[in-house]
């Protein structure tokens, strides 16, 4: 987490998403605890910094409960720490703006160079966002360091003023100095500034209200600094004039330079060892305005020269370079020797500015004076590289999302308008327009007029919204201009595969590149170097991995060139036969050792998958949308995008059915397991058996019955798909399809499992764990090792649940399976929950929850309510133990089936029990034995008996005694005694009773039960 401070109190997550953190108390909460810089603040006060005299009745108690609400903000209960000491925040160096500011300004003093301590000082004033805890100003905690802060910030200022005066350039400071009149050095900054400007008359002016000022109000003369620097005005000291540049004068920015404070020094610490530095990038991105400042912390003993090549031509390169040096064209030798032997011994450093239109001149300028200037250093900016010996290449790509909404919000700010960077709309607008400079400053002028939400809504029509701006170059008055000028520097080779890569969706591979942009005037060979160079001109973006991108404007520009070309459709076509032909190479590789590898793929081609089935099924194509949505299904379900596959699913029924046959069942089969996955609706298993039973026999049917099977076992219904296990398990071994073998026998041990038959779902665990290991699928080895994690914990064997636990926790992470990390979190939850450790246990199980909930798996987030219900219990908190297990009753008995419903009921009985309720309990494990029969599984119905003999121990001792020895005999019917860690309920009853009977009548009572049929 990053923490700001230099404004209102604000978090983002590392990549910069802001983090909503509701409650004013909960913000002091964090503002207070941010102060005290990770150290830990006892909870008295705390209490006396949130509430004062006004503390409520429980104050320790209204404390924890804003603690809560921040840890559930910050997404991690670990980041606020409890301890002896008290509360502490747990934060990282560096992740807090004020400290980030007080590091840089601290660097910036110990910079000699003006130039460059003016930089570091800008960026590190940039940080600020507002005044000082802006939003909990009002809080007495906060006045000390709002007052540090605020010092400091207007320490920093004076420091950037006195260095940017150094440099000679003019500094603005009258608002600072009417906010604090009385600040000695303040006043002599802005006394030397004014006589700079030729407002010596302003400056004596100020002096003499400083003075008269002093007098009144504190009876004192200004000191002896400020006295001097009214005296040497007086006599126009040439002390005071500004320094005389070495070289040319750089133009002085309008703006400060947002987020390129890395880049700056980097680059002028590059340039002391390197001769040419190229910066290159889209149009827009910035290159012009961070070579100036780059250049401007570069100190070369014969100066600093700028040579703009706006408006050059290929054949006034040369001429550019000596009218900015002055030097003359005297007719005879070619004017780029007389550069050279001007530059010959000097040490000097050159900006060749927009270089991309007079590229090869400019190359062989530059390449001519280096050659011949050892001294010479050269800056050059342009879309593409210049391509000789000896270049440094420095990509400026788009700004990161934090900088990119404060350089948003500062623009908007000096368009009229008061915008929050940490706003969700202001992150939609940086998003969508690539944090590309340019772009944001374009829309940040909208701001006034629309507001950021109406921009941010309307950034489809970029190029007519984005339109504009006056007083700059032409290529940079619009979005469109600036594109335009990129699209007219390329060839028709450059232009055609540019617009037809434009189909794509979030990226693509070379491979993708040759097949989509093949045709016409491009030849397949030709696009790897057309590619290529589309990634040097800046208008495409090589990623690690061998992917590529545009940014969204490049994109939007590029679509409307190809909707220009005519050649949409065709683009379009290419690019769903490439997309389903990769989604069917897939499929199969998903069911082994390249599954990883795969799903990788699958991954980064999600947005193209989804594109392809878009553009298939918006034109009516049934035959290619099947083949996509029967290739992708079993992604779909390891991804847990449930949701989507059935949607896509349905939207590709929804299609003309002509010719379909098979593909049409078989897409009908799939839609309807899905169903029963989400579990969306209490009679699904029925149309789902209808539609498996329409796929004609063969593999598909096979997969299909299997599927079902396995849905149906989460739904509860157990006979049935046993039935439909042996059917596909017939099928699969006649095949030799090994996958399919061990699917089978995993699922064949999840039924048989819950109705007590531990030694035949062991023998069936063991076999699909090897196949699966034989075959490498990590799926497999995740499903049958949770299968056996549960037998070792249904045994006692809680050290090997949990390393396997860890084990099939490890491979989900591994793949990415977020849904299968879910269960392992609640399973390890549950072994934590039987250790005792219950804070532990309530940790995992609310993060496997929240994993589950961001899926949209229902069934995930059930069995992690369910653990936190159960924690929650055995803490004493039976309200919430009750909110939480009552939610998935109703649920359970509809759709989840017997199991479920019976763990529930006996858990809520055991909390009405806790409660002194015996009534309520009694009901609920009756109700609770009812299921429990059902499944068939003598432990379901061991736990029933001992909920009712806890009921039963108040009044009828006998009775419990009786119940707890029927409860064990079932156990050990099956081999599976209760574990001395599960044995808390079974204890507390057991006790109740011995002592209300004494050991002989409880022994008596208790072999009864045992005898009981």
């Amino acid at each position: 987490m990053r923490y700001g401070v230099l404004g209102p109190v604000v978090v983002w997550t590392d990549t910069g998403e802001p983090v909503p953190v509701p409650g004013a108390k909960v913000r002091a909460l964090l503002a207070d605890l941010l102060r005290y810089a990770g150290r830990p603040v006892p909870p008295d006060r705390l209490v006396a910094d949130l509430w004062g005299d006004d503390a409520p009745g429980n104050p320790l108690g209204a404390l924890q409960a804003k603690v809560s609400q921040l840890r559930r903000a910050l997404g991690d209960r670990s980041l606020v720490a409890y301890g002896p000491a008290g509360y502490r925040l747990v934060r990282s160096d560096g992740d807090l703006d004020a400290d980030r500011f007080t590091a840089a300004v601290a660097t910036a003093r110990r910079t000699a160079d003006p130039a460059g301590r003016a930089v570091r000082l800008a960026e590190a004033l940039g940080l600020w966002r507002g005044e000082a805890y802006a939003d909990v100003a009002d809080e007495a905690f906060a006045r000390a360091e709002i007052q540090r802060l605020t010092g400091a910030r207007l320490a920093a200022t004076e420091d950037l003023a006195e260095a940017r005066l150094d440099l000679g350039e003019p500094v603005d400071l009258a608002e600072a100095v009417a906010a604090y009149p009385l600040r000695e050095r303040l006043r002599e900054l802005h006394m030397r500034a004014l006589y700079r400007a030729g407002r010596a008359a302003d400056a004596l002016a100020g002096y003499a209200a400083l003075r008269e000022r002093l007098a009144d109000e504190l009876g004192t003369e200004p000191g002896p600094p400020l006295a001097a620097l009214h005296r040497a005005i007086l006599r126009q000291d040439p002390a005071l004039d500004p320094p005389r540049p070495a070289g040319g004068r750089l133009p002085a920015p309008l703006t400060a330079l947002v987020g390129r404070a890395d880049a700056v020094r980097g680059l002028a610490d590059r340039l002391g060892t390197d001769r040419l530095v190229t910066l290159t990038g889209p149009g827009g991105v910035g290159k012009t305005r961070l070579a100036l400042a780059v250049a401007g912390a570069v100190h070369v003993p014969d100066g600093v020269w700028l040579v703009d090549l706006t408006d050059a031509t290929g054949a006034d390169v040369a001429d550019a370079v000596a009218a900015a040096l002055g030097v003359r064209d005297a007719g005879g030798e070619p004017l780029v020797d007389r550069l050279a032997t001007a530059l010959r011994d000097r040490h000097t450093l050159v900006v060749l500015d927009n270089c991309e239109h007079v590229l090869a001149s400019a190359a062989a300028c530059a390449d001519r004076l280096l050659r011949a200037a050892p001294g010479l250093r050269i800056l050059a900016t342009g879309r593409a590289p210049l391509g000789i010996p000896g270049e440094v290449r420095h990509v400026v790509g788009p700004l990161p999302p934090l900088d990119a909404a404060r350089l948003f919000a500062d623009r908007a700010a000096a368009a009229g308008a008061s915008v929050d960077p940490a706003g969700p709309a202001v992150t939609a607008v940086c998003a969508r327009l690539d944090g590309v400079p340019l772009a944001l400053e374009l829309a940040a002028t909208r701001v006034p007029a629309l507001g950021v939400p109406e921009l941010a809504a309307r950034l489809d029509d970029r190029f007519r919204l984005l339109a504009r701006q006056h007083g700059v170059p032409a290529r940079h008055s619009s979005l469109r201009a600036m594109l335009d000028s990129s699209w007219d520097l390329l060839t028709g080779p450059d232009r055609a595969l540019l617009r037809r890569l434009a189909v794509t969706a979030g990226g693509w591979t070379l491979p993708a590149a040759v097949r989509l942009g093949a045709g016409g005037e491009v030849h397949p060979a030709d696009v790897p170097v057309l590619l290529a160079g589309l990634v040097d001109w800046s208008l495409v973006v090589a990623e690690p991995g061998g992917r590529y991108r545009m940014l969204e404007s490049v994109a939007a520009y590029a679509t409307d060139r190809l909707a220009e070309s005519g050649d949409g459709p065709t683009a379009r076509r290419a690019h769903e036969d490439w997309y389903v032909a990769l989604a069917e190479r897939a499929d199969p590789l998903l069911r082994g050792a390249d599954q990883r590898a795969w799903l990788a793929v699958l991954d980064a081609e999600s947005p193209n998958l989804r594109a392809a089935l878009g553009h298939a099924i918006g034109r009516g194509a049934t035959g290619p949308a099947y083949r996509l949505v029967l290739a992708l299904r079993w992604y779909w379900f390891l991804r847990g995008r449930l949701g989507e596959a059935y949607r896509w699913l349905t939207a590709a029924l929804a299609l003309p059915a002509a010719d379909a046959g098979d593909a049409r069942a078989a897409v009908g089969a799939a839609r309807a397991v899905v169903a029963v996955l989400l579990g969306d609706g209490t009679d699904l298993l029925a149309p789902a058996e209808r539609a498996v039973a329409a796929v004609p026999a063969g593999r598909e049917r096979a997969h299909a019955e299997w599927f079902l099977a396995m849905a149906a076992i989460g739904a509860g219904d157990l006979s049935a798909g046993e039935r439909r296990i042996e059917r596909a398990a017939a099928w699969f071994g006649e095949a030799g399809d090994s996958w399919g073998t061990a699917a089978a026998l995993t699922s064949r041990a999840s039924q048989i499992l819950p109705r007590g038959d531990l030694a035949g779902a062991r023998r069936a665990a063991d076999r699909a764990a090897a196949l699966f290991g034989e075959i490498g699928d990590g799926w497999g080895l995740i499903r049958s090792g949770e299968l056996l994690a549960t037998l070792a914990e249904i045994g006692g064997d809680h050290a090997r649940a949990a390393d396997l636990r860890r084990g099939n926790l490890r491979h989900a992470r591994e793949l990415g399976l977020v849904i299968e990390e879910a269960y392992q979190l609640g399973g390890l939850g549950r072994l934590a929950l039987l250790a005792g450790d219950l804070d532990q246990s309530a940790r995992l199980h609310g993060e496997a929850m929240r994993l589950a909930a961001e899926q949209s798996h229902q069934r995930g987030v059930q069995f992690a309510e369910i653990g936190l219900g159960m924690t929650a219990r055995r803490q004493g908190r039976y309200d919430d133990a009750e909110r939480h297990l009552s939610r998935w009753l109703d649920w359970c008995r509809d759709l989840d089936g017997h199991p479920g419903t019976a763990l529930i009921l006996a858990e809520l009985g055991f909390v009405a029990e806790q409660r002194g309720d015996p009534d309520t309990a009694r009901a609920r494990h009756t109700e609770g034995l009812t299921y429990a029969r059902i499944t068939g599984d003598p432990r379901a119905v061991a736990l029933a008996y001992e909920g009712l003999a806890g009921a039963a121990v108040g009044t009828d001792p006998a009775r419990a005694a009786c119940l707890l020895g029927t409860a064990a005999a079932g156990r050990e019917s099956v081999g599976a005694p209760l574990p001395p860690a599960e044995r808390g309920d079974v204890d507390r009853t057991t006790a109740a009773a011995l002592a209300a009977l004494g050991p002989d009548a409880f022994a008596a009572a208790y072999e009864r039960g045992r005898a009981h049929d």
